[in-house]
């Protein structure tokens, strides 16, 4: 019985851990200005789904951190994307939080 409620336990553990909150990276094309990032911003952070966003011109890349139990779907990221004039080369999906993602772009000693 004990071995039961274990694996019960962890199996718990497990859905929750998945249930939190992940990064969604793209990488996109046409980021030119500052103007297309704030522009960015403005959309996904209307997103009830969206914790934090980070737009680096420099690296074409779009960060999305959501919220814990939320998502945005592929479909929806390229939509929101291609009607504001960008292309989407690239998602990825990571469970590594957006400081992460903020550090990495910094670099090292930023």
């Amino acid at each position: 019985m004990k071995t039961l409620t274990v694996v019960m336990l962890l199996t718990g553990l497990g859905l929750a851990a998945g249930a939190n909150a992940g990064t969604i990276e793209m990488t996109v094309n046409g980021l030119v200005c500052g103007f297309c990032a704030q522009g960015i911003e403005k959309t996904f952070r209307k997103d009830p789904a969206t914790a934090d966003v980070i737009v680096n011109l420099e690296h074409k890349l779009v960060a999305i951190e959501t919220k814990a139990g939320a998502d945005i779907s592929d479909d929806a990221l390229r939509a929101a994307l291609k009607d504001a004039g960008y292309d989407i080369k690239e998602i990825r999906r990571s469970d590594r939080g957006i400081a992460a993602v903020r550090a990495e772009i910094q670099g090292p000693g930023a």
